[in-house]
């Protein structure tokens, strides 16, 4: 007496492999949609801090953080003259941008994010600096903060506005769109990472260049 034996069919096959390909096709669909939506968020977050920025100082003649008004406009904004605050009015903003803000703040870079909360111009209060799509930190500060005006990233002197933990292709996307895709030239420049929110170098080396691997991070910096 023969055993009949029993299997999937060509066509049965077939249908499971198409029906594979489809989910394959949603999931990395998907994922792309996110990146591009993270992309356009960190975009918007350059250009929006950038206007509020512009915005403060065509109201009240001062850069938000190094604001000497601050102190009598809101009371209790917590601004120092001296220390870790730095000289109000000297058109420098003392501190990193990536400083962990104290209660109340006294670093000028986290000063910078309390005083445009006050008058308006970013939601929420205090000096705590946002969290960009990808969870890391923006921040604000003067050249690479060593020196107060020393350069940062082998060309920035001014105020310079930073975001961090950014993956590799969000990276090169964000600089291509704003600029020239060129990590160390430009007006977007950029960093890889070696751990969490980083401070900012003085200056890139080659080892900083964009590389697509899935795995670096960059932090990515635009003068305001």
């Amino acid at each position: 007496m023969k055993t009949r034996q029993t299997g999937f069919t060509l066509v049965e096959i077939a249908i499971v492999l198409v029906i594979i390909g489809l989910l394959l096709g949603g999931i990395l669909k998907g994922q792309e949609m996110i990146n591009q939506a993270k992309i356009k968020n960190v975009i918007s977050d350059f250009n929006g801090i950038s206007a509020a920025y512009y915005g403060y100082q065509d109201r009240y003649r001062q850069i938000p953080g190094d604001d000497p008004g601050a102190a009598t406009r809101w009371v209790g904004s917590g601004h120092v003259s001296s220390g870790a605050g730095g000289t109000p009015g000297n058109g420098v903003l003392e501190g990193k941008y990536n400083n962990l803000v104290a209660a109340p703040p006294t670093f000028e870079s986290n000063l910078f994010w309390e005083h445009l909360r006050l008058a308006g111009f970013v939601s929420g209060s205090g000096g705590q600096q946002p969290n960009n799509a990808a969870t890391g930190m923006i921040g604000v500060q003067t050249g690479d903060a060593a020196g107060g005006a020393a350069g940062a990233m082998g060309g920035f002197t001014g105020l310079i506005m930073c975001s961090a933990n950014l993956p590799d292709k969000i990276a090169v996307a964000v600089d291509t769109q704003m600029d020239d895709g060129q990590n160390d030239k430009g007006q977007v420049r950029g960093q890889k990472q070696a751990g969490s929110n980083p401070d900012i170098k003085p200056a890139l080396v080659a080892g900083d260049a964009y590389v697509e691997d899935g795995t670096s991070q960059y932090t990515l910096c635009r003068g305001l």
